[in-house]
């Protein structure tokens, strides 16, 4: 009896084990899904799985950006070279996956909405799906690998340097990024970078590709660099060529402990890099840390634009905390730090000089509440419109379709761009839930007198439009409000006199988020502007633009 019930305890024991760690899934390519709480949808992804896929291994991971244009299973053909045929378009080739040579690669494409560039959520879609194959499948996370190719490129170069410490190395190509991306290229100095471009490309302009190249060696990066002569929009093709990408990435693994940290950010949800966190800055002013190991427990600093940071330094080599006192030279100036209690320190910049702290004061400005109005934008959210001031069915009618106008992501833009798969919710401030309260950051449309819940929240938001001026001023800011943000639009909506321009990977109202800072006051126009910038650290605006909103006598300060 006793040797029965111990074999059916084996039995169980290893049902459980192959139901939790076994992969069923088939080998090749394939798409699969994550879900979104951005908009409560499935977001697909494109995955290739290595032929006998072994979940007691662990494999390389290669994330693979799409182009403009594209999709993520167009995308997964051609990070394995797989083109498409002559004469076949980009939707016939998205149809089926072709057989390709197999590798000892787990690859993951991310949709990422479509074209929607890979800042805000379409960023925040890569990171999801990241951490859904890290769920599902054995994956090595010192041979993480991100490539894309010109949008998908440009997106490879901000999510590498933004956070450069989850890639063992990256390959941009021809790649077009968001704008501010160059100022964080000192943070590629851990990983290789390979670049790829045609020096005929009219879409992209292969200067730009140069301009990195050189940046990057002048500031110490491993790059490599292949033109192609006479090629042109299509450089991805040569760059992607029998499955070269793989053999290039097999030669790197990340290095988690390097000797030297250069990293610089504008954000605090960018703020930590291998070994280092940047603790205390100004959100919107570019501060940066180059820090390095000259000797065992000895440290040379240098900071920009910084007030604190923390070294942890756990499982660093050159910290060893019996040897003898860290030494740190900050800024020419040296620090002999006490025993440690634990194997991370604080220093905030405290009278001008460098001081150890326990911990470093916080400002109001911090992670998930430091702005900018785009950041309001970037995860779940709700447009909300005002019922407030009874309202006639037109008036009703009018403020519901501003709202809508700003949550419509999804316009159609063509059969080149498509649609942006995000569909955000839009209510009135009577259907608004607690749950939505605690969830979702909210897109404000109106006045206190004509929206409850900027009423709600009045007495602590920092600015507020007058009635009487809501006909020819727009007001637009971003604000925290218990652990997420707020964006009040009050006026004329922050889109009025856009004109097109520029490739539109965003319709119009949602592509200038990314040009505001954390307020903008205008007058007939968003071109036209009153008064605009970045609140301070207690969330008001400096003196100087505070008295250009005082002067204009349309908005009253808090």
């Amino acid at each position: 009896m006793t040797s029965s019930r111990t074999l059916s305890l084996i039995i169980l024991s290893l049902f459980i084990i192959r139901g939790t760690y076994a992969q069923t899934l088939p080998s090749g390519p394939q798409v699969l899904t994550f879900f979104s709480n951005a908009d409560d949808t499935e977001q697909p992804y494109g995955l290739y799985l290595p032929k006998n896929y072994n979940p007691q291994k662990k494999y390389p991971l290669v994330v693979m950006l799409h182009g403009a244009g594209s999709n993520h299973r167009l995308e997964l053909r051609r990070v394995f070279g797989k083109s498409n045929a002559p004469g076949e378009t980009d939707v016939e080739a998205s149809l089926s996956f072709p057989e390709w040579k197999d590798v000892e690669y787990i690859v993951v494409s991310p949709f990422a909405r479509g074209t929607a560039g890979y800042q805000g959520i379409p960023e925040n879609d890569v990171y999801d799906v990241l951490a859904d194959a890290k769920k599902r499948f054995s994956i090595d996370e010192d041979r993480v690998y991100l490539t894309g190719l010109s949008m998908g490129g440009g997106g490879t170069l901000w999510i590498g340097l933004s956070r450069p410490d989850i890639w063992a190395a990256i390959a941009p190509v021809c790649p077009a990024p968001p704008k501010g991306t160059q100022d964080l290229a000192m943070n590629a100095l851990n990983f290789p970078v390979h670049f790829f471009h045609g020096d005929a490309d009219p879409v992209v302009p292969v200067a730009g590709t140069r301009d990195w190249v050189k940046k990057l060696t002048e500031l110490g990066t491993k790059v490599e660099y292949k033109e192609f002569p006479d090629v042109q929009h299509d450089s991805w093709v040569g760059a992607y060529k029998d499955e070269f990408i793989f053999g290039w990435f097999d030669q790197f693994k990340r290095n988690r402990f390097p000797d030297q940290v250069r990293f610089a950010t504008r954000q605090y949800k960018y703020n930590r890099a291998y070994w280092v966190q940047l603790d205390q800055f100004t959100p919107g002013l570019l501060a940066s840390i180059d820090t390095k190991f000259t000797a065992i427990n000895e440290l040379t600093i240098k900071t920009s634009a910084l007030d604190a940071f923390t070294l942890i330094l756990t499982g660093h080599p050159k910290f060893v905390k019996a040897a003898k006192p860290l030494m740190i030279t900050i800024n020419d100036k040296k620090i002999k730090v006490p025993a440690l209690s634990s194997e991370s320190i604080s220093l905030q910049l405290q009278g001008g000089k460098w001081s150890i702290v326990t911990t470093p004061v916080a400002n109001a400005k911090r992670t998930a509440e430091e702005g900018p109005l785009s950041e309001a934008f970037a995860a779940r959210h709700i447009y909300v419109y005002g019922t407030g001031g009874n309202p006639t069915p037109e008036e009703l009618k009018a403020r519901q379709d501003i709202a809508l106008q700003a949550a419509n992501w999804s316009t159609y833009r063509g059969e080149f761009l498509g649609r942006i798969m995000f569909f955000p919710r839009v209510l009135s401030d009577k259907e608004v839930r607690p749950s939505d309260l605690e969830s979702s950051n909210l897109i404000l449309f109106g006045t206190k007198e004509t929206n409850l819940l900027i009423e709600k929240y009045s007495d602590r938001l920092p600015l507020q439009l007058n009635a009487t001026a809501t006909k020819d001023h727009g007001l637009f800011y971003v604000f925290p409000v218990d652990k997420h943000y707020v964006a009040v639009n009050s006026g004329l909506p922050w889109w009025t006199g856009l004109k097109p321009e520029g490739y539109p990977f965003l319709p119009p109202a949602q592509r200038i988020l990314g040009d505001f800072k954390d307020f903008i006051l205008f007058k007939d126009s968003v071109r036209n502007v009153v008064a605009e910038g970045y609140f301070g650290t207690n969330w008001k605006p400096s003196e100087l633009e505070a008295k250009k909103i005082a002067a204009l006598g349309v908005v009253s300060l808090r």
